[in-house]
């Protein structure tokens, strides 16, 4: 078959398939109006595009080596373009960025420019240049281009601790969209989104997944923009939500206006503030401090309970009101007087509604010090995150003084370039390049996952204002009994919104609502009171993207240690039903590990990707481009940048996020790789340098490798 029919026939086949699609949603709207519960929506979308997935891995089958780890070189740019997108617009860009927008305004926006700038990237200096190579995965690149496996062993450790820190990014997020969608806890719901993942890599590998990948693009973008050109439509009477951005935007600015000079909102902001120092207080003075703040309770019962008046205070009121009823002549009203002054005296000091709460706090106070601990440290948090003053959507660079507005500034760069940087290095993405049938077709696939990229991408700050001047307009000021059922359906999700009435008056205000970003584009169709089938919409299209992406990780660990490190280093005439046998077994016992690893609930699905990034472009991105661009790197200066590289990251994210270190030029662990980078590339340099030159078959490599005339020159394996 040509390559135009295969094309032709795979556009027939997807224009069904989405046409069918349109109609399943239909039909279950349908099904919600005459009464389908939303439990078993949730149960339908869920079954139905797993098993979607699940038919499609079935019908992909494949027991060709070729067809396992490339999907047999031969898929054309637009649909690898589609499946690339699927693969990269994981839970972090369909859950998380929205939900980063909304809480971050403009700082946010580093995502999109280092995200999509990343490709520019990826066309540039590496994409082309690895399909002309034309091998399996990126440690077989390394491999040839420095000399032998211990390049490829290192290029394999990256591989795996990249993938698997994604990979556990996307697991998240599957738990929280199966944990929605089917009312089950969240450390189920991890494992039953683990087996929807598992059904398309494991039957198929490259070949089932990259089918799967069109199909669910498809869903993930449809699911995308239905809710948020509703939304449009309902604010602005404008179904386009990119051309309502602005006037959205300016309803928001005006709006937090109105919230900074609001006394209800200072008054709360005061109280969280408070609330904060207390917390930090106890902690410093911990675990002394666990005594006497109980002690502190138990006195202040005391003091509610006991009379407003001192005994000396009640002593002189009686005796005033016994000389007053002596006196015969003494006015009634002086008598009244005298007896409500003395009631008021012996009336206990706290009101009936104070002494509750103190006796609550004291029945429910922690019962050891490392309790209380973990206690003020969740109230040291929630203050701060209370007291913060509104932040502008559109003012860039926010900081409350000089200094945090430089920090924020070097942060934003910062991240920017690691997202750049570790796009065009992410192993499970320069895979996908290997499966077109030629080099202008990789870059032609390049130009697509682009254009398919920029749909939602381009989306998404109209989505986050929207949602926003929704909360703002609608959601701050109403009674807190009264809220709308998607918060209270939404805080029993791994807390995710949490409500804190700290001034006791029943109102929401701003600062006593706080929202995860991982919610905000799942909860969106709830937000604007759309059908629940839509929010099922929403929910497929979350699982599509998580699911996509795991399903490439996976396969990229799978593919590492069956063909890098089992074939070429292991056992080099292990048959192909061997092989692919140890990559299905490795992916199970990985995904399991994933699995484990994303119930522990290690971070947000944005940081835990952000990590991978700054991870991929340290190990990976200074010795693929030196080595296609740089005939005299060695295998020497390869092997010591890349470890240098993942040294120095792993070392400033892990000190800086979990063992308190402070942050260099304040630059958070989410940019771990501004160091990273250029120490791989510098080493690279300096001890290539120091060390001899490449041997003349590799000098040809790199030839043949840059300049697409040149013929063929070193075997490649099939």
């Amino acid at each position: 078959m040509s390559h135009a029919t295969f094309t032709s026939q795979l556009t027939r086949y997807y224009a069904f398939y989405t046409g069918g699609f349109i109609l399943f949603v239909i039909a279950l709207a349908i099904a919600e109006r005459q009464g389908l519960s939303n439990l078993y929506i949730g149960y339908v979308f869920m079954g139905a595009t797993v098993l979607l997935y699940a038919g499609i891995g079935i019908m992909s089958r494949t027991a060709n080596v070729a067809e396992f780890y490339v999907a047999g070189r031969k898929v054309p740019a637009v649909f690898n373009g589609m499946a690339t997108a699927s693969d990269w617009m994981s839970a972090a860009s369909f859950i998380g960025m929205a939900g980063t927008l909304y809480l971050s305004g403009f700082d946010g926006n580093a995502f999109l420019l280092g995200w999509t700038g990343g490709y520019v990237l990826v066309a540039l200096f590496l994409a082309p240049y690895l399909r002309k190579f034309g091998q399996f995965t990126v440690p077989d690149f390394l491999s040839a281009r420095y000399g032998g496996n211990f390049a490829r062993a290192v290029g394999v450790f990256a591989a795996i601790l990249v993938s698997f820190v994604y990979v556990v990014a996307q697991i998240y997020g599957v738990g929280l969209i199966t944990t929605r969608l089917l009312q089950i806890t969240f450390e189920i719901g991890v494992f039953v989104g683990l087996a929807g993942i598992l059904v398309c890599s494991f039957l198929g590998g490259m070949r089932a997944v990259t089918w799967t990948q069109v199909a669910q693009f498809i869903i993930l973008i449809i699911a995308y923009m239905i809710p948020v050109v509703i939304l449009a439509y309902n604010h602005t009477g404008i179904p386009v939500p990119q051309a309502v951005y602005g006037s959205v935007l300016e309803k928001v600015s005006a709006r937090e206006k109105e919230l900074i000079a609001d006394d209800k909102e200072k008054e709360a902001r005061s109280l969280f503030r408070k609330q904060q120092e207390e917390a930090e207080n106890n902690l410093r003075n911990y675990p002394a401090s666990y005594q006497a703040a109980k002690q502190r309770l138990e006195r202040e019962l005391v003091r509610l309970k006991n009379p407003r008046g001192t005994l000396m205070d009640i002593q002189v009121a009686e005796d005033r009101l016994r000389i007053l009823r002596n006196k015969p002549d003494t006015p009634p009203a002086s008598i009244q007087t005298a007896e409500k002054r003395l009631e008021e005296l012996k009336q206990p000091a706290g009101t009936e509604k104070q002494i509750e709460e103190i006796t609550a706090a004291i029945a429910s106070y922690p019962k050891s010090p490392e309790e209380a601990k973990a206690l003020w440290t969740v109230q040291a948090t929630e203050g701060k995150a209370g007291a913060t003053p509104i932040r502008p959507h559109a003012e860039p660079f926010y900081g409350t003084s000089e200094k945090a507005r430089e920090t924020a500034k070097i942060n934003f760069l910062a991240l920017v370039f690691c997202l750049m940087v570790g796009t065009a290095a992410l192993p499970h993405i320069l895979m996908r390049y290997y499966t077109t049938p030629n080099v202008q077709e990789a870059r032609n696939s390049v130009f697509w996952t682009l254009f398919f990229i920029f749909l939602l991408y381009f989306t998404a700050p109209a989505l986050a204002v929207l949602v926003k001047y929704e909360v703002y307009q609608n959601l701050v000021g109403t009674m807190i009994a009264d809220l709308p059922s998607w918060v209270s359906n939404w805080s029993q999700v791994d807390n995710l919104i949490h409500i804190t009435d700290i001034n006791k008056d029943g109102i929401l205000q701003l600062a006593e609502f706080s929202i995860g970003a991982d919610v905000v584009v799942l909860a969106t169709p709830e937000i604007a009171g759309l059908p629940y089938v839509i929010s099922g919409l929403v929910a497929a299209g979350g699982l599509a993207a998580a699911l996509s992406t795991a399903d490439g990780l996976l396969l990229t660990i799978a593919n590492a240690l069956s063909h890098d490190v089992y074939y070429n280093m292991v056992n080099p005439n292990a048959s192909t039903s061997r092989r692919i046998f140890i990559s299905k077994a490795l992916l199970l016992l990985v995904a399991g590990l994933a699995a484990y690893v994303a119930s522990l609930k290690p971070a947000g699905i944005l940081f835990m990707v952000a990590w991978a990034f700054s991870l991929a472009g340290a190990a990976f991105f200074p010795a693929l481009m030196l080595g296609i661009f740089w005939k005299r790197a060695n295998k020497y200066g390869a092997i010591s940048g890349m470890l240098v590289g993942l040294g120095v990251t792993a070392y400033y994210l892990i000190n800086v996020r979990f063992y308190g270190m402070p942050p260099w030029f304040g630059i958070s662990d989410a940019a771990a790789g501004t160091f990273g980078i250029p120490a791989g590339i510098i080493t690279i340099i300096i001890v290539s340098l120091l060390t001899p030159e490449p041997d003349k078959k590799t000098q040809d490599l790199v030839e043949h490798v840059r300049y697409p005339h040149l013929r063929k020159i070193v075997t490649q394996i099939d």
